[in-house]
C-alpha cells in the first residue's frame, strides 16, 4: 500500500490515486511516483502545521515512523521538524521508497533516514527499536481490520510514545456550487457516490471488519490514552496555481474513470467539459478553480 496521502476516503479528497494509494493491485508505482510526490508537496503547508502541532507534545523523539509513507514527502518533513530524530519510512511499494530515499539524500538527511518495504502492520516488526512517534496518514483505512492494526501499531510504540492518526476530515471542494454548466451541486453529488464507493472498497479488503469510525475510542481500545484531535485546513484560493490546477484535474480525471456508472448523464457530460482542455469552461481555463480540504489528526499515548 502506498500512502503519503491523499487518497480515496471520504473527506480525504485524494482521488487520483495520489499520495497514497490503494486501489487496483496492478498500479505502476514507479510511474505514479512523480504524481504522488507532486500532490504531497501541494499539501506541504497542511502537513507542516500538523507536524508543528505534534511537536507541542512530542519532544525530542528518537525514532519517528511513517507507516504508509509513499514517496516520503511527509517523512522528510518530519526530519525537518525534528532534527534530532531518526526517521523510518514504511511502505509496500519499493519504487516509492526509492523516491523517499532519493528525497532524503537531496535534503541532506540520508544519514538518519531509513526505509522498510512491506505491508502494514506486519512490516513494523522489522523496526530495530520502538518508536517515540508513529504517524499513520490516511493509511489505516486501507487495512481490513483497523482495530487489530491499531493494536499492532501500539505495540511498536515506546512507553510514553505517541501514535498520530490522520483519518477523517471533510470532502474536498475545488469549484463553486454553481459553475455555470450542468446542474449546480456537482461536487456534493460526487461526494455521495464516493462515499458508497468507499464503503465497497472497505468491504472488499482482505480480513475486513466493520468498525464505527470513532477514532479516539479505537485508539483507547488499542490500550492507548487518547490525547488530542485537531483538523488542519488546506486553503488554496482561486485563481489556482499551475500545481493546484493540475492536482484538481488529476483528481477529477481519476474520479471520472472510477465513478461514472453511479453518476447521471448530465453530470458525466459536465465532468467531460471540465476535463476538456479545449473547452472554455474547463478546469484548464476557468479562473474559479481552488483547493479547499480539511484533514483531522488524532493522537494517543502509550502509557509509560
Amino acid at each position: 500500500m502506498a500512502h503519503d496521502h491523499h487518497d480515496t476516503a471520504p473527506g480525504h479528497g485524494h482521488r487520483h490515486g495520489r499520495n497514497h494509494h490503494h486501489g487496483p493491485t496492478d498500479i505502476d508505482w514507479a510511474e505514479m511516483g512523480p504524481v504522488l510526490e507532486s500532490s504531497a508537496e501541494l499539501f506541504a503547508s497542511l502537513y507542516e502545521r500538523a507536524l508543528g502541532w505534534l511537536a507541542q507534545e512530542v519532544t525530542e523523539p528518537g525514532l519517528i515512523v511513517d507507516a504508509g509513507s509513499g514517496p516520503g514527502v511527509v517523512a522528510c518533513l518530519f526530519a525537518e521538524t525534528f532534527p534530532g530524530a531518526r526517521i523510518v519510512a514504511v511502505d509496500g511499494s519499493e519504487p516509492l521508497l526509492e523516491r523517499a530515499r532519493a528525497r532524503a539524500e537531496r535534503q541532506g538527511i540520508a544519514d538518519r533516514f531509513g526505509t522498510i518495504a512491506g505491508e502494514l502492520p506486519d512490516a513494523l516488526g522489522d523496526l530495530d527499536y520502538p518508536a517515540d512517534l508513529l504517524w499513520a496518514g490516511r493509511s489505516l483505512h486501507h487495512l481490513g481490520d483497523q482495530r487489530a492494526a491499531l493494536a499492532a501499531f501500539a505495540t511498536r510504540l515506546a512507553p510514553g510514545g505517541t501514535l498520530a492518526l490522520m483519518e477523517g476530515g471533510l470532502p474536498p471542494r475545488y469549484l463553486p456550487r454553481d459553475i455555470g454548466i450542468g446542474r449546480p451541486g456537482l461536487q456534493a453529488r460526487i461526494d455521495a457516490v464516493e462515499a458508497e464507493w468507499f464503503t465497497r472498497m472497505r468491504r472488499d479488503l482482505p480480513g475486513h471488519v466493520a468498525e464505527t469510525e470513532d477514532w479516539p475510542a479505537l485508539l483507547a481500545a488499542a490500550g492507548l490514552k487518547p490525547a488530542r484531535s485537531h483538523t488542519f485546513l488546506l486553503d488554496l484560493p482561486a485563481p489556482a496555481s499551475d500545481r493546484a490546477r493540475a492536482y484538481v484535474v488529476a483528481s477529477l480525471s481519476h474520479l471520472r474513470d472510477r465513478l461514472t456508472e453511479a453518476l447521471d448523464a448530465e453530470d458525466i457530460a459536465t465532468l467531460d467539459r471540465l476535463l476538456d482542455p479545449a473547452d472554455e469552461a474547463s478546469l484548464h481555463r476557468r479562473p474559479d478553480v481552488f483547493v479547499l480540504e480539511a484533514h483531522t489528526v488524532h493522537t494517543a499515548v502509550r502509557p509509560g
